[in-house]
């Protein structure tokens, strides 16, 4: 067995967390690289040692680069060896395509339950091809590993994992979870590629071979491994140098290979090709090709892509064609559905797309796969073969469900439009109207209210007159949920009164429990009342079948709604259902919608660290417009209170998608860019945006966003119109600060309350600049001695002392002392007492403390003094 050059440690690591598998305390190690780092070799090595000494139960899984990869493939690489309940789990579910979580649950039992207390050591390579399935299945086991005696051991290629990778919102799920360790593969050193080309006998200069490679073990190795003379400039001309050599019959083999892909048996080989049967030894002989157990592979993917596109596109559809005709040739199994559907498009065989492509698109969904879904209904409906037939409807509305869920809105709208035209054509009216319902809430999605509007209208205007009545009395349902968003209680009563009407005479109780949803919110959202209303209906909502979706948006409004009225612990309730409810139903793009409104809380309560990391996360998964818009707001927000650049290029994103919003959508974007301009001192500008987004108000507009808009007239000394706003911003408009300060402060929002004081008298408004200081609000600060030094107060140097600086949080010597104070367990009034100041004040100091620190508890902002003992000066 060869030595691996410095991994020495990393296999330690790996000994250590199977240690503590064995212990019962199961740990998941993502090992992560570039391409060609040497994952592979680590893993297979490890694999070899443990499972040859006994001290595991080795399963190896791999994902497959294919543009649909196999729904739960790895997992289908290993289920023999879990015994029979995980293969009849997996036959079932397929069967009754019920929810995957019964396979997820028979797959913890297995590996859980293994005999005389030997842990598992299960490998998943290359995740960063995993379907959606997989990833879900690498989710469901991490959150109980803990318990089970199981090493979970996956690799992945770092280096193509972006923000949008579907993998990198599971890396982010998993960041929190103590089980989990990341270990980094890091490339060869100088004297390692110096060590493996002198043992290679290679005339190749090792320092120009390690300035060439960067030390990319590959790399290094597909060059020593060419023995041509010099070094190629790429991997590709490495690996065809070493293919040109070969005789014709192995050429023919390595071709034929990387053809058929990551499952090359010799038995598909040779029936696709004699001459490349006959070629293998010479293949495996001079390292082009290895064995894997039953399967022949090149050693690295990027070896076969190099192959794959050096063939010229004729013959390489010749031989995906042979593959295809291999493959077809005895009984499909459902695991090679995706397979049969890739050959058959890369061969041009139209009637193969027509037959695999549907069947595989269909297995993947049964799976929870649905990205994978989504791209093979979509190479489904690229099909010649499909177009136009009744098929290629039914093809293109699959293909929007499965965009839809998948988050991709822009494809559902496409296919849901077409599908629209196509049953107009039909006549169908009934299934005409129901696409035009999705596409109407697909445009809503996309911030298209003009074309969301028209869609949802012609949904009734083609059923009205057609003996549909169910149809129609949803058409009304979607039209009464449009007009509740758009803060119209009237059209919201009557289209929700035309619904309910419908459904009483079809016994459809949904339809009743949707209206009543939708007309409790608009009141939330109109006149500020009623959550409790509301929370009923929501929850009733939630019980009934067939709202799921409504449910999950609604409840997804409703998270957005509080957060806007800075109701906070509503907010808190909410989101937690809310999120829970989408999890449950497998709807992420509602979850999404969710988790942005708890950073605009995040910002309300003066956790601008908290908020600007919750906003990024859910900006980093790029997700659709709507989701989005609050996200940009507060990441705006917090840059433009603390000084930061890049404010305005977030809030013109944010614009472009609430041109055509209602202030719903839109107001929550003018104000922030009327707030960040008055915090860089342009009160003309500030009062021109705040005047954009008043054009939207109507009588029934939210008073919390009228007022959010209202409040910058005020505050560049202008005389705001009178309109209804919400009590805080209706005190402030009055003048009467004081009562103003009081809610904020009630509703825990300390910004708010310092922006409040600023309407008041000197004293008032020093205790503001001392609140904006504590927070890192520099341009608001600034805006607060403008005031101060009008009503005639010296400016002095506030610059932060060294005792601050030297802090490495930035804390005041004020503030050290009351992080001393919560590590005793103070309340706030305790803490005032022993410093001899106002509760109100310790409150604002402890309030700065946490956000400095960036945490959520009194008790985990003592946990810094354990780390920096710098004494208070």
């Amino acid at each position: 067995m060869t030595d691996l050059l410095e991994r020495g440690a990393v296999l330690q690591d790996l000994a250590d967390c199977l240690d503590q598998a064995e212990l019962g305390h199961g740990q998941l190690v993502l090992l992560r690289g570039e391409a060609g780092i040497g994952k592979t070799a680590v893993v297979r090595r490890f694999a070899e040692e443990m499972g040859g000494a006994g001290r595991a139960r080795v399963l190896l899984g791999a994902c497959d680069p294919l543009s649909a990869p196999r729904p739960l493939g790895p997992l289908m690489d290993v289920a023999t060896l879990l015994g029979p309940p995980v293969t009849q789990a997996l036959e079932a579910g397929l069967r009754r395509r019920t929810d995957p979580g019964g396979i997820f649950s028979g797959v913890l039992t297995a590996l859980g339950g293994q005999a005389g207390g030997q842990p598992t050591l299960l490998v998943i390579e290359d995740l960063n091809w995993a379907d959606q399935a997989t990833l879900d299945l690498v989710r469901f086991l991490a959150r109980r590993i803990d318990r089970i005696p199981l090493l979970l051991l996956a690799t992945y290629r770092d280096d193509e994992i972006g923000s949008t990778h579907p993998l990198a919102a599971v890396l982010g799920d998993l960041a929190a979870l103590a089980a989990v360790h990341r270990c980094t593969l890091e490339p060869l050193s100088r004297r390692a590629v110096a060590d493996l080309t002198a043992a290679a006998g290679h005339p190749v200069d090792a320092h120009e071979l390690f300035s060439n490679t960067h030390g990319n073990p590959f790399y290094v190795t597909e060059v020593l491994a060419a023995r041509a003379p010099g070094v190629p400039a790429t991997v590709r001309e490495a690996v065809l140098g070493r293919i040109a050599r070969l005789p014709d019959r192995a050429r023919e083999a390595a071709e034929t290979v990387a053809v058929i892909g990551p499952r090359a048996t010799e038995p598909l080989i040779a029936a696709v090709s004699r001459e490349a049967a006959t070629g293998l030894e010479d293949c495996l002989a001079s390292g082009v090709l290895r064995p894997d157990g039953p399967v022949l592979c090149f050693r690295n993917e990027l070896a076969r892509r190099a192959v794959w596109e050096s063939l010229p596109v004729y013959r390489r559809a010749r031989l995906h064609g042979r593959v295809l005709a291999a493959l077809r040739s005895g009984p499909v199994d459902p695991v090679d559905l995706a397979q049969l559907a890739f050959h058959a498009e890369q061969a041009g065989d139209e009637g193969a797309v027509a037959e695999y492509a549907p069947r595989a698109a269909s297995y993947a969904a049964a799976l929870g796969s649905h990205r994978e879904a989504a791209e093979l209904y979509g190479r489904a409906v690229r099909n010649p073969a499909s177009a136009p037939s009744a098929q290629r409807i039914e093809l293109l509305e699959a293909q929007a469900y499965e965009n839809y869920v998948t988050g991709n809105v822009p494809e559902a709208i496409d296919a849901w439009d077409e599908a629209v035209l196509l049953r107009h054509e039909q006549g169908d009216r009934r299934r005409e109207a129901e696409d035009l319902r999705r596409l109407s809430h697909m445009h809503w999605l996309a911030v298209h209210r003009t074309d969301a509007w028209r869609a949802g209208l012609d949904a009734v205007r083609v059923l009205e007159g057609e003996d549909a009545p169910r149809e129609l009395a949803w058409a009304y349902a979607h039209l009464a949920q449009l007009a509740c968003l758009g803060y119209d209680p009237a059209t919201t009563a009557d289209y929700a009164g035309k619904a309910t009407e419908l459904g009483l005479g079809l016994g459809e109780p949904a339809l009743k429990a949707h209206a009543r949803v939708c007309e409790a919110l608009v009141n939330v959202a109109c006149r500020g009342q009623g959550w409790p209303s509301f929370e009923d209906a929501w929850h009733a909502a939630m019980a009934e079948e067939g709202l799921t979706d409504d449910a999950c948006k609604v409840g997804a409004v409703a998270c957005w709604t509080a957060a806007l009225h800075h109701d906070l612990p509503r907010l808190d309730r909410l989101t937690v259902r809310t999120c829970a409810y989408c999890r449950e139903h497998e709807l992420p793009m509602f979850l999404v919608l969710a988790l942005g409104t708890a950073g605009l809380g995040m910002l309300h309560r003066g956790q601008w660290a908290r908020a600007a990391q919750k906003a990024g996360d859910v900006l980093d998964r790029n997700p659709q417009p709507v989701h989005r818009l609050l996200p940009l707001v507060t990441s705006a927000l917090v840059r433009a209170r603390r000084g930061e650049p890049g404010v305005w290029p977030l809030l013109d994103e944010a614009l472009s998608y609430g041109e055509d919003a209602d202030l719903f959508l839109a107001g929550p974007v003018w104000a922030a860019r009327a707030e960040a301009a008055w915090l860089e001192g342009d009160d003309s500008l500030a009062v021109a945006e705040a005047e954009h987004g008043l054009k939207a108000v109507t009588i029934d507009s939210d008073p919390w966003l009228v007022g959010g808009l209202l409040r910058w007239s005020r505050l560049t000394g202008g005389e705001p119109p009178q309109t209804r706003a919400a009590e805080p911003y209706a005190l402030e408009l009055a003048g009467q600060w004081r009562e103003a300060v009081r809610v904020w402060e009630e509703l825990g929002c300390p910004y708010d309350a310092a922006l409040a004081r600023l309407g008041g008298d000197v004293p008032a408004i020093r205790q503001a600049l001392e609140t904006f200081r504590s927070l890192g609000a520099r341009p608001a600060a600034e805006r607060a001695w403008e005031r101060l030094r009008a009503a005639g107060v010296r400016r002095t140097s506030y610059g932060k002392r060294a005792s601050t600086c030297a802090n490495p949080y930035g804390l005041t010597k004020r503030e050290r002392e009351v992080q001393h104070l919560l590590r005793e367990g103070l309340s706030n009034r305790e803490i005032a007492a022993r410093l001899y100041i106002t509760p109100k004040t310790a409150a604002h100091h402890v309030a700065a403390v946490l956000a400095k620190l960036g945490v959520h508890t009194r008790e985990e902002a003592a946990i810094p003094l354990d780390q920096d003992r710098s004494g208070l000066s």
